[in-house]
């Protein structure tokens, strides 16, 4: 009776999977091996829940959404209306749409769903189960999640706090052995943590931090790829709060762990990135040859790279730069942003904020030496390219122009009269419709 109740719902179960996906019956079809449209709900069910974890630790996060919406209309023909089964599917849907940006409120409403449910779960039957209560855990975490990404934070901070004093609860009556206590916890204290440095509360969030990382190095390992991301948001708190030597510390650490795990060589170099950024952060001599170490290993990953990762370069490149003149080679940084144009040029455009910029950076250098004339031609330029890209009343154009007005006074500046509106219009409509990006080849010596 039951195999015949199963097989008579399993006919109408792609049906009920177009009806919950945004992808086509065909298309669904097409994808399920033969034999998985003839699978019993159950079997189903667990094929959706593989997948979804599947797609979810690859970061196809809209893949994995897609299959967790199926996971609901299966789990509720597996087991009803009422199940706490059901809100676990709800949670993890919501848990989904975190991962996506932008749908925190999805991710509130799934939350609010499965709350109903297990309101209703906790009455016998299910009121003895420790399943129940750990959906419960699951719950109320990702209801802080969701609510933290609202920006709610006093609901946030209720509802983490009652998952951590539920998960406590739960620990000492046996109901969880201590190891999966510890995995709960580190969780729950990197979403405090968030919470606090969401509210620029660096104080309050830094302990957080710390346990967080401690219970993820115990469950874990101390050389998780888990720990990276921790490492690096708490080496951002301790440079916020000055603790300078301990935020490099741990941008070092979080790189040595991917470096041992065979990265590709952007994330190589975002990695030792991080490291560099964290030592010029301090303003301190002595870590001034750490970040030449770090910038020049960044730099080497990508040197030969393509398409985006000749993008990443020429940004780190840029920050580089900033720092050499910083510790004094305005020299040595000019020497690389003159040779890194026309490279910009061809990766960003000739109307790009990354051409613009160099041409003030070269400018600003130019008028640091003295050189009046050179600099008014490359502020001119970027005035060009900025006027046409923010307009003429931005913030970043008005700098610009002012301190062209400060050149026009020199001597040795022969500046023509500033052109009407009427003839800026005309310059702009020229340079839109003959400049096409990356077309053209400026030379900063011009």
């Amino acid at each position: 009776m039951q195999e015949s109740k199963e097989t008579h719902i399993s006919n109408h179960l792609d049906e009920i999977v177009a009806a919950v996906s945004v992808t086509p019956r065909k298309n669904i079809q097409n994808k399920l091996p033969q034999t998985a449209l003839f699978q019993p709900p159950r079997e189903k069910l667990h094929l959706c829940e593989e997948k979804a974890k599947s797609y979810s630790s690859s970061h196809k996060y809209k893949e994995a959404v897609h299959e967790l919406v199926r996971c609901i209309a299966l789990t509720r023909i597996c087991y009803g209306d009422s199940h706490w089964k059901l809100a676990e599917a709800h949670i993890n849907l919501a848990q989904g749409y975190l991962q996506l940006k932008g749908l925190s409120l999805q991710a509130k409403q799934h939350a609010e769903k499965a709350k109903e449910i297990l309101t209703n779960s906790l009455m016998p039957p299910y009121n003895d189960n420790t399943d129940v209560f750990k959906c419960s855990i699951e719950l109320f975490h990702t209801m802080g999640r969701a609510l933290l990404s609202l920006q709610k934070f006093k609901e946030a901070s209720e509802n983490l706090s009652k998952a951590e004093r539920l998960a406590k609860e739960l620990l000492q009556c046996g109901r969880i052995i201590k190891e999966e206590w510890i995995e709960i916890q580190a969780r729950i204290k990197l979403s405090s943590a968030q919470m606090y440095q969401s509210q620029k509360k660096s104080k309050e969030a830094l302990p957080h931090y710390q346990e967080a990382l401690e219970y993820i190095e115990i469950s874990r390992g101390e050389k998780s790829l888990e720990c990276v991301s921790i490492l690096r948001e708490l080496a951002g708190v301790e440079q916020s709060l000055g603790f300078y030597d301990a935020s490099i510390n741990h941008f070092l650490q979080a790189h040595l762990i991917v470096l041992s795990k065979n990265p590709s060589q952007e994330e190589a170099a975002v990695s030792a990135h991080f490291v560099a950024h964290a030592s010029i952060a301090s303003g301190r001599p002595e870590h001034h040859d750490v970040a030449e170490q770090y910038f020049q290993e960044s730099m080497a990953n990508l040197k030969d790279a393509e398409g985006m990762g000749k993008a990443k370069f020429l940004s780190i490149q840029d920050d580089y730069c900033h720092f050499l003149q910083v510790i004094g080679q305005k020299e040595k940084a000019t020497s690389i942003l003159r040779e890194s144009l026309e490279a910009k040029v061809a990766v960003f455009g000739d109307l790009s904020p990354k051409v613009a910029e160099t041409y003030r950076m070269l400018g600003g250098t130019d008028l640091a030496q003295g050189n009046h004339s050179g600099a008014h031609k490359k502020l001119k330029k970027c005035l060009q390219i900025q006027t046409l890209l923010y307009g003429p009343q931005d913030r970043r154009t008005l700098a610009t122009q002012q301190t062209m007005d400060v050149l026009a006074k020199a001597p040795e500046v022969a500046v023509k009269p500033r052109p009407t509106p009427r003839a800026k219009a005309a310059f702009c409509s020229s340079v839109a419709q003959h400049g096409a990006p990356g077309k053209a080849r400026p030379s900063a010596a011009d």
